[in-house]
């Protein structure tokens, strides 16, 4: 990966623990770690008393009676969701039903009906928001507001949320400290990425709080860093096909040399995400749609 990325991996997880990270926000992580997890999916529960609870993750029992416990005596208002995979939105379900709080998100999932075990945690196909969020909109409980922010890329259907009180901004997916984001797609769309990532250099939060990994404490150097990696990624490839390297599993074999073959599949789609980017620009060629086994050639 980029060195220009200041990634940050060190956190402290007890699996079934409630941590108070900040005044306002709670967090329960997961025993789902994982190549596209890291030590596990992070459901946060904002506020005291009526509280939101966002992502809140696989649908394991014993991290759904975890969040049970750790709003014990509180009521949920909220549930939302920064998007529709299987390590986000699957305990929404069961914790809805507990609870009687509504499900908030941009929509269901987008994409194929389709899983070749490349495209992360897989899709949560049955998630239907109770209610539909737009970019802007507004989100108010009793101590805490949201701010709605689309960021399609990672999925078509990416929602950060930004807690006012704070400054801070839940990204989910879109911008994480210990990793980059997989953009697979048909769902995942590189030049949406690009120009989300984009989109929060406008705003001026202090700290985002990604669903997998420890908070981000740089955001605006960090979405830097994010940019310049991509850039470099697109660079990278160019040069790749200039050297011969034609095929996108002829390209992922050198570019992700260091990396564990297990997530090649994922990497792969991460190129083609940006192939497409670069064919619509017109910096690179192929014949048909871009696809997997194409071959293909500078403009």
């Amino acid at each position: 990966m980029s060195s220009e990325i200041p990634f940050v991996r060190d956190i402290d997880i007890e699996y079934g623990r409630c941590d108070q990270v900040s005044p306002l926000i709670r967090r329960v992580t997961a025993n789902n770690p994982g190549g596209f997890t890291f030590k596990g999916t992070g459901t946060y529960i904002v506020g005291k008393g009526e509280v939101a609870v966002i992502d809140p993750g696989p649908l394991m029992n014993d991290h759904v009676e975890a969040l049970l416990a750790a709003i014990e005596g509180e009521t949920v208002t909220h549930i939302l969701i920064t998007h529709t995979h299987m390590d986000h939105s699957p305990a929404a379900e069961p914790l809805k039903k507990l609870t009687g709080a509504p499900t908030l998100a941009y929509g269901p999932h987008g994409g194929e009906k389709k899983d070749d075990g490349a495209r992360e945690e897989g899709a949560d196909w049955k998630f239907q928001p109770d209610i539909k969020l737009e970019d802007g909109d507004t989100i108010e409980g009793d101590g805490w507001t949201f701010d709605a922010v689309f960021t399609p890329g990672h999925t078509s259907n990416h929602m950060c949320f930004g807690l006012r009180e704070e400054k801070a901004l839940f990204t989910g997916d879109h911008v994480m400290g210990w990793s980059t984001s997989v953009v697979s797609p048909p769902d995942g769309n590189m030049s949406d990425y690009f120009n989300s990532l984009k989109k929060l250099l406008d705003r001026d939060d202090e700290i985002y709080w990604p669903t997998h990994g420890p908070a981000i404490t740089n955001p605006q150097s960090f979405v830097r860093a994010y940019l310049v990696h991509r850039r470099q990624r697109e660079a990278q490839i160019l040069r790749q096909i200039e050297e011969g390297h034609t095929t996108i599993p002829a390209m992922v074999e050198t570019m992700y040399a260091d990396i564990d073959k297990r997530l090649h599949p994922a990497a792969r789609r991460s190129v083609l995400a940006h192939l497409i980017h670069m064919v619509e620009t017109g910096r690179v060629a192929t014949d048909g749609a871009p696809g997997i086994e194409n071959q293909y050639r500078l403009s």
